[in-house]
Parts: structure tokens; C-alpha cells; sequence
């Protein structure tokens, strides 16, 4: 079976556009692409290598799809090399319900994203690693797909922008299984899928009258 792996540039208040540059996704009047450019250094590059060091194809969403078909092929023989040879070789799929043109060589579409990607799961082959692609995460997130979340988070606040999480994802568990701060501040994280959600209580055992009053408060007020 096949996992499927995140890979995430994410702010300290979750927001993922346009980690790459100014004119990356400057949809919705985003004004700070490229926020992560600033933050690499050698243990950013030394994590980044190691989530491409498996065998692995990509799993995108459109939008980032058009991004990487854009840049990726014309990279090679150049400072981005080893991470070009490798996109460029992988299989790529991509989740996407419009008749996109899929220029790359090696993509695949997939019209019905969860669906599809629950099918990918249950054959033989390397992971489905994730870049970008907030909706498709979502979705994603949405069914329960997702084995393995890798977080770089950067130590800025964006205040607006497309998100990782948002209202809608499966509830569930994750195990931090790695984590490593970066000399520029970024917290890079590894979480593997741990089952379901646990909870516990913090209250006291005979709840005071304050406590019983609070509760029917907020019982009556729905």
C-alpha cells in the first residue's frame, strides 16, 4: 500500500501561499509571496532533501500543478538540479475536474480526488508526496487520506492567505515522530497518523454550583 505524505510550508498562523516568490499566487490580493525565501538555510535544505530522498511520485492540486509545470522542466543544470532531475522523472498526479492541458511529462489526472487518491492507496508503489495544494490537502484531510504531515513553520504572521487546515477535516490523532529548529528559526516537524482523537477533563470530580450554572447557561443558550 501507499502512503500519502504533506509536505508544508506554513506560517505561524497556517497560511501557505505563495511560499516561493512574489508572483507565485498572488490571487485574493496576497502581497508576501516569496516568505520563505529569506528563512533558507542548510538545515531547511538538508530537510527538504530528505523528504525527496524516498522513492516518491508527486500528488498536486491544479494550481500548484501549473506552477511546477512551469518552472520544473526549464530547472535542470541549474542551482535547483537534484530536486528537478527528480520531479521531472516521477510520475505526477493531479487532482483537477477542468480539461487542463497536463504539459509535464508523467502527469496524470485525477477527476475525482478522494476518491482516486483512497484507490492509489491500496496499490503497490512509492508515496504520494504533497507540495502546495491547500484544496487538495483539505480534501484530503477531509477523508481521513492523509498518513504523514511534514511542517516547515516559519517564524512570520501573514494575517490573510490560503490555509492548510480549514473547517471540514476528519478528526484524528497525529504522533510527532521527528522535529529539528533550523539556525533561521523555522520549526521543521514530522507527524505520523495516530488513530482517533483523545480527550480528557480537566474538571473537578463534584462540579461547584458556579460550574453546574455555567453549564445550564449554555445548554439554554444553544
Amino acid at each position: 500500500m501507499r502512503e500519502v505524505i504533506v509536505g508544508a510550508m506554513v506560517s505561524l498562523d497556517g497560511v501557505m501561499q505563495a511560499p516561493g516568490g512574489p508572483q507565485e499566487d498572488p490571487t485574493g490580493g496576497f502581497h508576501y509571496g516569496g516568505w520563505v525565501a529569506p528563512l533558507v538555510d542548510e538545515v531547511f535544505g538538508e530537510e527538504i532533501d530528505k523528504l525527496f530522498s524516498q522513492p516518491f511520485d508527486l500528488l498536486l492540486g491544479r494550481k500548484t500543478y501549473e506552477i511546477f509545470a512551469a518552472h520544473w522542466p526549464y530547472a535542470e543544470e541549474g542551482p535547483d538540479d537534484s530536486i528537478a532531475k527528480a520531479f521531472n522523472a516521477v510520475k505526477k498526479y493531479v487532482a483537477t475536474r477542468k480539461g487542463l492541458e497536463l504539459t509535464w511529462k508523467g502527469s496524470v489526472a485525477l477527476r475525482d480526488a478522494a476518491d482516486d487518491v483512497a484507490r492509489l492507496k491500496q496499490e503497490e508503489g512509492p508515496a504520494l508526496v504533497t507540495q502546495g495544494s491547500t484544496e487538495l490537502i483539505q480534501t484530503l484531510l477531509a477523508s481521513d487520506l492523509i498518513d504523514e504531515i511534514n511542517l516547515f513553520i516559519c517564524p512570520v504572521v501573514l494575517g490573510k492567505g490560503k490555509k492548510l487546515f480549514g473547517d471540514g477535516a476528519a478528526p484524528g490523532a497525529f504522533k510527532l515522530i521527528s522535529h529539528r529548529v533550523s539556525p533561521n528559526g523555522l520549526v521543521i516537524a514530522k507527524y505520523e497518523r495516530d488513530g482517533a482523537v483523545k480527550t480528557g477533563d480537566f474538571a473537578m470530580e463534584q462540579p461547584t454550583a458556579a460550574e453546574v450554572a455555567r453549564r445550564e447557561k449554555l445548554q439554554r443558550e444553544g
